[in-house]
């Protein structure tokens, strides 16, 4: 079976790799920016029919979209979520019709749901933020494609390799460069969100990409369980050994204040996919300090 997974080289992608690469019987190519892909493209920018060509020789049977970008640039937001996967559905239904389309969606899609609520893929999207919009807009380009696709409704990804422009890696890297001891001062982290490991996401995409007869247009892949934010980071503390203290109140996210509970049921990805979460979130944790101290020595500040 030859997969391509676009966004290769990114967080989610990354993790997506490492399992196909592992997995017997599966060709790998890589796609992306990075000077290591097998595909060199950029969704943002990459005309159908150039994509289309490219695609002919790569002859894929399936294709996961890893690519994307959180923002806060509108431009780019658009760019990368909502014009890369309606490009890539054109490049598809040209090169490559009978390939099935796996592409990462967002929680975010959903928006703002009720205190308690599990959402399932029923439940009506009305996105608060321009990246959730944003997402929106890519699904609906690729449920509409007319092409053998599914959607992965993603929700909070943490784990090895997360980015320092998200909460988890971010302070990951802080506790790194602040030792012990001292103080690291938040937001509000009162906010439920439901965590699920990029491990984890990046196995379902596999089991989807592989899966046998037709999948549903949306499945979510979540934990099923909304904690504060607040667990997260104390769990992140006792991981890095930190001693210091937290202080709330710092300027936080728009998104935590707009979505105070964020929980999806999984229930479907678990009967289409036979997936479940294998990590918890102390897990998680865990590898993602791992992995921030087993980062390159940076340069030293002058």
């Amino acid at each position: 079976m030859r997969i391509l997974v676009l966004g290769f080289s990114g967080y989610l992608g990354g993790h997506v790799a490492r399992e196909l690469r592992a997995l017997p019987g599966v060709r790998f190519f890589g796609a992306g920016r990075g000077p290591a892909a097998d595909l060199a493209v950029d969704l943002a920018t990459v005309a159908p029919g150039q994509l289309a060509e490219r695609f002919y020789s790569f002859a894929p049977d399936a294709v996961i979209n890893c690519a994307g970008v959180v923002g806060p640039q509108a431009v780019s937001l658009a760019e990368a979520n909502v014009r890369g996967p309606a490009v890539l559905c054109a490049a598809l239904r040209e090169a490559a019709p009978a390939a099935r389309l796996v592409h990462l969606g967002s929680a975010a899609e959903y928006g703002p749901t009720g205190i308690g609520e599990r959402v399932t893929e029923e439940a009506a999207a009305r996105p608060s933020t321009l990246y959730g919009a944003t997402k929106l807009a890519g699904t609906l380009a690729v449920t509409s494609s007319g092409l053998d696709a599914v959607v992965l409704r993603v929700t909070n990804p943490v784990g090895p390799g997360a980015p320092a422009a998200g909460l988890p890696g971010r302070l990951a890297r802080q506790l790194r460069d602040l030792g012990p001891r001292g103080v690291v001062r938040l937001g509000d982290l009162s906010a439920h969100r439901d965590f699920v490991d990029a491990r984890d996401v990046a196995h379902a995409a596999v089991l989807a990409a592989t899966a046998a007869g037709p999948l549903p247009p949306l499945l979510n892949i979540g934990s099923g369980r909304a904690v504060p934010v607040r667990e997260l980071v104390h769990e992140l503390a006792h991981a890095a050994g930190f001693g210091g203290r937290f202080e709330e109140g710092a300027e936080g996210s728009a998104r935590s204040a707009d979505v105070p509970w964020q929980c999806s049921d999984p229930g479907a990805a678990r009967t289409t996919l036979g997936w479940s979460p294998r990590h918890r979130l102390a897990d998680s944790v865990s590898a993602l300090w791992a992995a921030v101290r087993a980062e390159p020595d940076r340069e030293p500040v002058h």
